[in-house]
């Protein structure tokens, strides 16, 4: 059984136009001490997804209206409010995208570290105070003891962001949701970071879900990769299929806008044209086939489910992988063999 199964969640947002659905019949699952990354541009529904699961939507203004969240085989949708407090923190945690907001900016770093270990963990204020310490040491914050006095504003950035790490590893949580954890931080401190959480996450056998839009980042941290478009997964795969082996147009064009070490001198990026379609205007065909230089007349038509890659252990959301008597191409290898390899 996995750790965490998310089944045909679906989250929607009041606005000025009425209610949109920003998490659209997401499904995956994360294993116990695995890697997942859920990865896509900007507004494609991954933090939703995330807030959705630890129950951080609120009505009026979101609610989630439909799916499952089954963790550790018990269904977070269905808990009394109570209940999921005490599954935040110690059962999952998550550590959010800018630490300079989600660190309360009037509390000290002790403080703000030892209120979850007494609540959780029933720990002595002088108890929480050295486990703070030692997690501070483990996350290699210098002069742990004297930076407990410290408050948010008079640490770096990076710094921050290893107090919201060794805060989402206090209570020894089975699962951790890391929202875009490097967006803030330069990219010497992004590894720095990065490694990091690999290696506690690998210590602890603690299981991480790794929202991202970097596929730098995703190439190597994750074991398996859910791509986001538009509210819905439209290929998921392992990360070694999907960079060597990607089937859907969307996740070309990610791949393609990535830098590469091996790119031919003076060459250049090759961006998605256009942009995501706002969620209130959703087209009825294949929600990326505006933007899909090789959409035909059924992606603008009928919207393609997830269909399995023959002989491979991969899902993609795309009429060309359907055989012409459904409506689609023959097969991918055929009709995007030039794209694929540019790709590769």
């Amino acid at each position: 059984m996995a750790l965490l199964e998310v089944r045909d969640l679906r989250t929607e947002f009041r606005g000025a136009r009425g209610s949109v659905t920003a998490v659209d019949g997401v499904s995956f699952t994360v294993d116990a001490g695995e890697m997942v990354a859920l990865v896509g541009e900007s507004g494609c529904g991954k933090s939703a997804t995330a807030q959705s699961i630890m129950g951080l939507i609120v009505p009026p203004a979101g609610q989630v209206t439909g799916g499952q969240v089954l963790f550790e085989g018990r269904d977070l949708l269905r808990l009394s409010a109570r209940d999921l407090r005490a599954v935040r923190g110690k059962g999952i945690s998550m550590i959010f995208q800018d630490p300079m907001t989600s660190l309360n900016p009037v509390l000290t770093v002790g403080r703000q570290m030892t209120e979850a270990l007494e609540l959780h963990l029933g720990m002595s204020r002088r108890a929480a105070r050295k486990r703070a310490v030692e997690l501070l040491d483990m996350v290699r914050i210098p002069a742990a003891e004297t930076r407990l006095s410290s408050y948010p504003h008079q640490l770096s950035g990076g710094m921050r962001q290893r107090v919201m790490i060794a805060m989402a590893l206090s209570c020894r949580p089975r699962l951790i949701l890391a929202d875009e954890i490097t967006t803030a931080l330069d990219v010497t401190i992004q590894a720095q970071v990065l490694d990091l959480l690999r290696e506690l996450a690998l210590e602890t056998r603690t299981a991480v879900l790794l929202i991202t839009h970097d596929l730098g980042v995703v190439a190597g941290m994750a074991e398996r990769v859910n791509v986001m478009y538009a509210g819905q997964i439209v290929e998921r795969a392992g990360t070694v299929d999907l960079f060597h082996k990607p089937q859907m147009p969307y996740t070309w064009g990610l791949l393609g806008s990535v830098p590469r070490l091996d790119q031919a001198r003076g060459g250049k990026l090759r961006p998605i044209a256009g942009r995501p379609p706002e969620l209130s205007e959703i087209p009825p065909g294949c929600r990326f086939a505006p933007r899909c230089v090789h959409a035909r007349d059924v992606c603008q038509d009928k919207a393609p489910g997830l269909t399995t890659v023959p002989g491979r252990d991969q899902l993609t959301r795309c009429w060309g992988m359907r055989p012409a008597d459904q409506g689609g191409w023959l097969t991918t290898e055929d009709r995007f063999a030039d794209q694929s390899a540019e790709v590769r």
